[in-house]
């Protein structure tokens, strides 16, 4: 029997009380043990002006993480388009590939924009099947949870503003993906005809990815385009279905791929004892509220500074669909809710993302988890 795959998706936290360099100095050592467990990927987030978050910039850290391990697929998840251009983004990866082949995921993102409305007809939408909060096995899914005050927030203007060049617009994200496509395969013509060939980056053996958390435009570009696509129940819970469902709709086989291949995230925390866990996991709450009020990532708090903060009803809301659907507990009971997890969305791998104070707790909930599925699956 073939083992479901587990990756890791890393956002390089920052614990209270620590520093960017040691948190980075931790993903690397995450990245060697996470190999040595038996993990399939080793994904990179990228993430701006949060205090609690050093993940900038996906390629810096790939570059660092692809020197230090030498089976694991490394990637990014994902590249923040709305802010880059196609050559750009080839041309990093290229460069990686250069001296790093057949190893690197080039995960692709839309940012910078509003969501796109669902594109899937009803008869298609995952929410469709969803009764009483809860998909036909049991999954827990929460309401959709709406972001419209974080991307009217200044916070976020200021982030675009500081990351896009004066007076630059975002490229329509469907057109830069056939760009980014074009690129490495070497076919890219301008409008006027003139080619373009990225040295090094043409070529590059990196298999591409798209991200996406609803049925809107990165779902259908995925599938019209015939590439694996990943989406996050640990980020958007209530839309997982209807995004996995909007891919499937729309893939049409590719040289890549000659049907579908979904990944989905999940926000886990393992220990050999299920009220261990529950204490390893107590600031996740708090962590979310810093995200949502638009606050940025705060450091990772200790379970001390969670229970000390005073929580409104407001507060409990606004991080309920994140803190309801996280997986914590002993390695069997979270393993019984990926699987669950697996089963609801038809996903062919899972991408574990972990946080807690300590970077050795988090170590060992990777491992803890791996050797549970491989027990159980193996």
């Amino acid at each position: 029997m073939t083992v479901p795959p587990l990756a890791v998706l890393d956002l390089v936290p920052i614990s209270s009380g620590s520093t960017a360099t040691e948190a980075l100095r931790n993903s690397i050592d995450l990245a060697q043990q996470t190999e040595r467990f038996g993990y399939a990927r080793y994904w990179f987030a990228e993430h701006h002006l949060n205090p609690g978050v050093a993940g900038t910039s996906p390629a810096v850290l790939l570059a660092l993480t692809a020197a230090a391990t030498s089976t694991i697929r490394i990637g990014s998840g994902a590249v923040q388009l709305g802010h880059r251009t196609a050559l750009s983004t080839v041309e990093e990866f290229g460069l990686i590939d250069a001296l790093h082949p057949g190893r690197l995921d080039l995960g692709l993102g839309r940012s910078g924009g509003r969501p796109t409305e669902p594109k899937a007809e009803p008869a298609l939408v995952g929410g469709s099947r969803v009764v009483d909060g809860r998909a036909p096995n049991g999954l827990l899914i929460p309401p959709k949870f709406s972001f419209a005050h974080l991307l009217t927030s200044p916070r976020f203007a200021l982030q675009k503003t500081l990351l896009q060049l004066p007076g630059a617009q975002s490229q329509n994200y469907t057109e830069q993906i056939r760009d980014i496509l074009d690129l490495l395969h070497g076919t890219y013509r301008s409008a006027e005809g003139e080619e373009a060939h990225v040295v090094p980056g043409e070529g590059a053996q990196v298999q591409i990815w798209i991200l996406g958390s609803s049925g809107g435009e990165s779902a259908s570009v995925a599938g019209e385009n015939g590439l694996r696509f990943a989406t996050n129940y640990h980020v958007s819970p209530g839309t997982v279905l209807e995004a996995a469902d909007a891919y499937r709709a729309a893939f049409r086989p590719s040289e890549e791929l000659d049907r579908p291949y979904v990944s989905v995230s999940a926000d886990v925390v393992v220990a050999e004892d299920a009220a261990e866990a529950r204490e390893l996991a107590s600031g996740y709450g708090l962590w979310v509220r810093s995200i949502r009020t638009a606050e940025g990532a705060i450091p990772f708090p200790t379970p001390e500074q969670a229970r000390a903060y005073s929580w409104t009803d407001a507060d409990r809301e606004l991080v309920a669909d994140r803190v309801d659907t996280q997986f914590v507990g002993t390695p069997a009971q979270v393993a019984d809710q990926l699987d669950l997890l697996r089963e609801a969305t038809g996903a062919d791998e899972l991408i574990i993302t972990t946080i807690t104070h300590e970077h050795a707790d988090r170590v060992r909930s990777y491992r803890l988890l791996a050797q549970e599925w491989q027990r159980r699956h193996g």
